[in-house]
C-alpha cells in the first residue's frame, strides 16, 4: 500500500497536477502510509520565508484549517463547562456591547450561528488578503476586533445561509479565552496539543496580541494529521477522552450548504468524494486536513498556492489520483 501511494504520487507530480505541493502525510491506524516533503517558496501570513526545504519537523501555516482546530477546542471547553452551549444568545457573551445587544435583529444571534458561519452579517473575504478591504484584514486592523465583527451591517436573518466569515471563528476564540481564562495558544497546548504529543507549534497573533482563531496556526504536517486521527477516534487518544465524543458527532453534522455545493458543520466541511464521506478543514493556499472515516485515514496537506483561486486543485488531485485509488 505504501509503495503504491508513493508511486501514484510520483506519477501525479510528474504530470504536473500537484503544483505548489509542500508536503503530504497520510496516516491509518497509527501507521504512516505516505509521507512526502518537498521544497518551495513559502510564506507566513504574507511574509516570505524564501525557498524552504520541508521536513517532518518543519512548521507550516495551516491558515483556515485553524478554524477547525478552534472548533475542537470549543468542544473541549464546552465539556468542561467553560463556554456557552451553541443555543445560547451570542451577544449575551459580550456584555460590553450593550448598544448592539439592544438591536432586536442582532439579539437573535446565537453561538451556533458563529459555529456554522451563518451570522447573516456583511463580510467579504473574496478580496486578496493584502487588501485592507478584505474583512478579515480589516478585523485585524480594527481597534476592537470583536465589535468590528458584531456591528457589521445585517444582510439577512441569522441561520438562513452559510457565508464564509473568519470573524465567526474570532468570536469563538474570544469565548474560549474568556471562559477558560487562558490565551488561545496556552489553552490549545494544555487541552489539545500536549495530550496528542504535539510539542512544536506556533499561533500567530494580530497587532493587538490576540491569537488568530481563524488562521493563525502553524503546525508540522504529521502533527496536523494527528489531529485528524483524533477526529477518527471520536476524540479519544491513548486511553484518554480529549474531546467529548458527542461533540465530535455534533461538530461534523452537516447543517448548511456551502457556495460550491458541499455542506458545513461546526467549522468543518462535510462532503462526499468518490462515494466516501469526507470531513475536512480547509485553508488558503491548498492547506487541508482531510478525514475519511470509512477508510479510517487522515491526510494532511500543505502547499504554497496562496491567494490562487485554483489552490483547491492540488489537494483534490492528491485525493482523486493518489489516495482514493490506492485505498478505495
Amino acid at each position: 500500500m505504501t509503495t503504491e501511494l508513493r508511486e501514484r504520487l510520483h506519477e501525479t507530480r510528474r504530470a504536473g497536477k500537484v503544483g505548489g505541493l509542500h508536503a503530504v502525510v497520510a496516516v491509518r491506524g497509527g501507521e504512516t502510509l505516505l509521507a512526502y516533503y518537498g521544497a518551495g517558496e513559502d510564506f507566513s501570513w504574507g511574509t516570505s520565508l524564501g525557498v524552504v526545504e520541508f521536513g517532518p519537523e518543519t512548521l507550516h501555516d495551516v491558515r483556515s484549517v485553524t478554524k477547525s482546530v478552534t472548533a475542537l477546542l470549543y468542544g473541549i471547553a464546552l465539556g468542561q463547562g467553560s463556554v456557552p452551549h451553541p443555543a445560547e444568545p451570542l451577544l449575551r457573551q459580550f456584555p460590553e456591547y450593550t448598544d448592539l445587544a439592544a438591536d432586536p435583529e442582532r439579539a437573535r444571534l446565537t453561538v451556533e450561528h458563529a459555529l456554522t458561519m451563518s451570522l447573516g452579517l456583511e463580510w467579504r473575504e473574496d478580496l486578496p488578503y493584502d487588501n485592507p478591504a478584505n474583512a478579515e484584514i480589516a478585523m485585524e486592523l480594527a481597534p476592537d476586533r470583536y465589535r468590528y465583527v458584531l456591528e457589521r451591517p445585517i444582510l439577512e436573518p441569522p441561520g438562513a445561509r452559510w457565508s464564509y466569515c473568519g470573524g465567526a471563528a474570532a468570536l469563538l476564540g474570544r469565548l474560549i479565552t474568556a471562559g477558560t481564562g487562558q490565551p488561545l495558544p496556552q489553552y490549545g497546548r494544555e487541552a489539545l496539543f500536549a495530550p496528542l504529543g504535539i510539542h512544536s507549534f506556533e499561533w500567530m497573533t494580530g497587532a493587538d496580541g490576540v491569537a488568530s482563531a481563524a488562521s493563525g496556526l502553524r503546525l508540522a504536517p504529521r502533527d496536523l494529521a494527528r489531529i485528524g486521527e483524533l477526529v477518527l477516534a471520536e476524540g479519544a487518544w491513548d486511553g484518554h477522552q480529549i474531546v467529548p465524543a458527542g461533540w465530535i458527532h455534533t461538530m461534523l453534522q452537516p447543517r448548511l450548504r456551502t457556495d460550491w455545493g458541499g455542506q458545513y458543520g461546526y467549522q468543518w466541511y462535510v462532503e462526499t468524494m468518490a462515494g466516501h464521506r469526507l470531513v475536512a478543514g480547509m485553508g488558503n493556499g491548498g492547506q487541508r486536513l482531510i478525514v475519511l472515516p470509512d477508510l479510517d485515514i487522515a491526510v494532511a496537506i500543505t502547499a504554497g498556492n496562496y491567494d490562487d483561486p485554483d489552490h483547491w486543485r492540488t489537494p483534490v488531485a492528491l485525493l482523486e489520483q493518489v489516495i482514493l485509488p490506492a485505498l478505495g
